[in-house]
């Protein structure tokens, strides 16, 4: 599962950096290189590792957080957020180790059999005998069922976050009884266990539901696992999850898990008074202010984010792949980075893809195979595509100047300095950035309905199979496409990839077809950035985990 992050800059510094120091020079790779960065970005997980037994039994967990509009994770609006409070009521069947090995939950696959007849792939997952959902219908094969008729793409009703490889599948059906369910996919699928690390209700997976119902309501009585909701304040936002009665396995350690909902800015000064028990070090200032506190300790590590800037192809200016091309080439990464890292102790190569991460096997740097950083050569190119220069400087064709909007979500200093800096690298090349600043209430709607020319927005890979995801990311039809760009031909060329049963030649093949969806000038990766938290001493199993997502009933306080 790949999750969108709420916000597009998640990284909020109270740094001021003027705009002309955001300027470099010219030329073929300036600012792509940094004499300290390392060859790749971290890949450290710091968390505090313990075992349940070493767990005490009781205490209460608070973090900051709230319910996004919406609630289902498969969805095409689903946010991490969404991703994080789904999975504390709801189950959590397939995890990953930090580095990405599969791990499969004995308290609801007690058996899985995966086996290759005739070259296509057979997946036999025997359910638990004591796994039911909290309103007592039974987790069987027909749950297994109802997650993937929601999600293969044959019905468009359905808004899916992604139907790669869920229409691999050509059948789900009943094994030796209700409790087995046999998945037949057509040819071999090696990230199979990514499509069901949870699943739906039956109920929940009928198209109005799967749309509509989870949208600011919760739905405990669909969910299963340690904890339910306990109580979801509509007017504040906090929720508060506490053990679940119906639950067979191992109960919860602590007795609740609460998310307080508060804005971004007040959320250190909530950690430092004592109200929340762990608090992401977001940037400089608030790493500062965090360090060095009495009873907690700094937990830091890589991170599996990404974030990128997003060119609207469908819209007038940006329609023009030239015009993206240009942009892109006068755009200095190193520089943004720099912004982004300043004062957090931090370093990474620029990302070179949206799919892997440079601490990954199979990870390659597409970006710089297609693009070099150039204003001088982007200057040219927008000579050759007819748009020339005025009085002003700004370019302008058939009587219309080369004006591009960039929307700005937030108003905190590192948005602005962002917003600054592009200001400045695009205004020498010709092109004026109108600077548009948006509510973050008004953020899915921006990005759904392509209210922007330029925005920037972050994904967050909840498993590290980054291949399956090229067509939801890529693909010309994909729902999740906030870009608009591609073609039915490189369509066809990145859903054959799919179809690749060797998972190190499905990557390699992955690797080739973003190079040419790059070709497309449509989307940037700017940066990753470290996973930064401050925590409460003796907090278990909560911190920089990459790809690790603890199960509910073994985050707890020590002993």
């Amino acid at each position: 599962m790949r999750a969108r992050l709420a916000l597009p800059v998640a990284l909020i510094a109270a740094i001021s950096v003027t705009a002309t120091a955001c300027q470099s020079s010219s030329g073929d790779g300036a600012g792509t290189e940094a004499g300290s960065t390392p060859a790749a970005a971290s890949g450290a997980a710091d968390y505090n590792p313990t075992p349940y037994d070493k767990l005490k039994d009781g205490g209460t967990y608070t973090t900051a957080g709230t319910f996004d509009d919406q609630g289902n994770p498969f969805h095409v609006n689903g946010t991490l957020q969404a991703t994080r409070v789904w999975a504390w009521y709801n189950a959590n069947a397939i995890t990953f180790s930090p580095t990405g090995e599969v791990r499969y939950n004995p308290d609801y696959f007690s058996d899985v059999k995966v086996s290759v007849e005739g070259g296509n792939q057979k997946v036999v997952l025997t359910i638990n005998e004591k796994a039911v959902f909290n309103d007592g219908t039974p987790i069987d094969w027909t749950a297994i069922k109802a997650t993937w008729k929601a999600n293969n793409g044959s019905d468009e009703d359905y808004a899916a976050s992604t139907t790669d490889q869920y229409s691999q599948i050509t059948g789900v059906a009943r094994g030796k009884n209700d409790k087995q369910a046999v998945i037949a996919f057509k040819g071999v699928n090696a990230s199979w266990p990514s499509l069901f690390t949870t699943f739906l209700h039956p109920k929940a997976a009928k198209v109005d539901n799967f749309n509509k119902a989870y949208v600011k309501k919760a739905h405990p009585e669909w969910g299963a696992g340690p904890y339910t909701v306990g109580k979801w304040d509509t007017h504040s936002g906090n929720i508060t999850f506490v053990r679940n009665p119906k639950w067979w396995g191992r109960k919860g350690r602590l007795d609740k898990r609460v998310y307080v909902n508060l804005e971004q800015t007040a959320q250190v000064n909530a950690f430092k008074n004592g109200q929340l028990d762990s608090v992401t070090a977001v940037d400089a200032e608030s790493l500062k202010q965090l360090k060095g506190l009495k009873g907690t300790e700094i937990r830091s590590g890589g991170s599996p984010f990404v974030y990128s800037l997003y060119f609207n192809a469908k819209s007038a200016v940006l329609g023009d792949k030239a015009v993206r091309r240009a942009i892109q080439e006068s755009v200095d990464r190193s520089q943004l980075a720099k912004i982004q890292f300043q004062g957090l102790d931090y370093g990474e190569p620029l990302p070179g893809s949206a799919l892997l991460y440079s601490f990954q096997k199979g990870y390659a740097d597409n970006v710089s195979a297609v693009l070099k950083y150039g204003p001088d050569r982007a200057k040219k190119e927008l000579d050759a595509a007819g748009w020339q220069p005025g009085s002003d400087g700004i370019r302008a064709k058939d009587g219309k100047q080369l004006e591009v909007g960039y929307t700005m979500v937030g108003d905190e200093p590192l948005d602005k300095a962002t917003a600054g800096a592009l200001t400045a690298m695009l205004k020498p090349v010709g092109v004026r950035l109108s600077v548009r600043k948006a509510d973050p209430a008004d953020w899915a709607g921006i990005v759904n309905e392509r209210k922007f020319d330029l925005i920037i927005s972050g994904n967050r890979s909840m498993d590290p199979f980054g291949a399956r995801y090229l067509c939801e990311t890529y693909c010309s039809d994909s729902d999740s496409s906030l870009t608009g760009a591609g073609s039915p031909e490189l369509d066809k060329e990145i859903r054959a990839t799919s179809d690749i049963a060797d998972p190190d030649e499905q990557t390699a093949a992955a690797n080739k077809v973003e190079r040419k969806a790059l070709q497309d000038y449509a989307r940037l990766p700017l940066y990753s950035g470290p996973s930064t938290y401050s925590v409460k001493k003796g907090l278990a199993n909560v911190g920089a985990t990459i790809f690790y997502n603890p199960l509910p009933e073994t985050v707890g306080w020590e002993k």
